[in-house]
């Protein structure tokens, strides 16, 4: 057996990694990276596949453990040279990928295939023999994979953290872990994004207070900027306000479309029918209104920046208005988000962030005590 990460491995982002037997190869999640300071006038950075590209003909299947961008980002660009391998994800990831592959006009060229990790169904494929078990993370729908080798049975976690009171409900699959090992894992591959952070990681509803805090207290319009990916955070967001009588639309194309599919397939709902569009939104008294933007991490060229610099169509903030930051920065992007802070602060607006007050962010990784219940629930060889 080979194991070969083409990315994601000692970097944030561009997450991709292969098993390959004698015969078959299996591909696990296929994300784009974000570029450095550095890299001028590049947008993204895609995995090289020029060693899949040269074995073309072991490779059996893509995996897919989750919707975000750094999992499945660089399927559209790169899926053309592998097809017609098919893809196998969850119900939510297929339909955020399947946005995609629309974008670049490449859906044709690929057979997705639906995951069920709620029953027992396992996906054989060549060599390898996969099954997906549900985790937390801050996105629904996120799976790790089991996947029997030649070799032995591997554990791969994906994303993950231990969250017992989920948005969404759905906890980490503990019972199908239990049985992994009573099977025996040669190996765990772990998430470990968070080791240097002590203790759990708190959990996706304690961002709920400080919603409700800041929402009862703001006079003016309320600007959420987060990840466009966090289906969570946007339900939240909706509930919230929809108690305070406030409606909520959001700017941002990767923004509308997450919110469109999860809408359609159920993992987003609506009930007070709060979501409206923009156009809807800027007619409406500033006190009743709620944005949700994308630029959390201080993108140039995302709605939250040409904002903070007056250059958006729609929004032009002043005092009375406030912005909540609810992500903290990738590291790299520090400078970049401080600069947007900046900008909305001469602008007048009140501007709450992870250095103000509240909890504005918790992150979907999983801390040190996390990652040691993980490795003692797995106990791999």
């Amino acid at each position: 057996m080979k194991l070969i990460f083409l990315g994601g491995l000692a970097e944030v982002g561009r997450n991709m990694f292969c098993l390959e037997s004698e015969r078959d190869i299996i591909v696990v999640d296929c994300g784009v990276g974000f570029p450095q300071e550095e890299q001028l006038g590049i947008d993204l950075v895609l995995p090289d596949i020029s060693y899949l590209r040269e074995h073309k003909d072991k490779v059996r299947a893509i995996f897919i453990t989750h919707g975000h961008e750094d999992h499945i980002g660089a399927l559209p660009y790169l899926i053309p040279d592998l097809a017609p391998v098919p893809v196998y994800a969850t119900r939510l990831t297929l339909g955020l990928i399947g946005a995609k592959l629309d974008d670049r006009k490449v859906r044709s060229k690929v057979e997705m295939i639906e995951l069920d990790p709620d029953s027992d169904t396992t996906y054989k494929t060549g060599d390898f023999t996969v099954e997906p078990f549900r985790v937390c993370h801050s996105i629904p729908d996120a799976v790790g994979f089991a996947i029997d080798t030649p070799a032995g049975l591997i554990v791969h976690t994906s994303d993950f953290k231990l969250d017992a009171t989920p948005i969404d409900g759905r906890t980490t699959d503990f019972a199908k872990i239990e049985r992994f090992r009573q099977r025996g894992v040669h190996l765990l591959i772990s998430d470990c994004v968070h080791i240097e952070a002590k203790g759990r990681t708190p959990s996706e509803a304690v961002i709920g207070e400080t919603y409700e805090e800041v929402f009862a207290q703001a006079e003016g319009r309320i600007i959420v900027a987060t990840f466009a990916s966090l289906i969570a955070r946007i339900q939240q967001i909706i509930d919230v306000a929809g108690r305070n009588g406030r409606r909520v639309a959001t700017l941002g194309r990767s923004l509308d479309q997450n919110v469109r599919v999860a809408l359609e397939l159920g993992f987003l709902t609506d009930p007070e029918r709060v979501l409206v569009d923009a156009k809807e939104a800027a007619l409406m008294p500033d006190h009743q209104v709620v944005y949700i933007v994308t630029g959390s991490q201080g993108e140039p060229n995302a709605a939250l920046a040409r904002i903070a610099v007056d250059e958006h169509q729609k929004i032009h903030v002043g005092k009375g208005d406030v912005v909540l930051i609810s992500a903290t920065p990738v590291p790299g992007n520090e400078e970049t988000v401080s600069e947007t802070i900046d900008n909305l602060y001469r602008r007048g607006a009140a501007v709450v962030f992870s250095s103000t007050e509240g909890r504005v962010h918790v992150s979907g990784h999983a801390a040190r005590e996390e990652l040691r219940t993980m490795l003692e629930l797995v106990h791999p060889e």
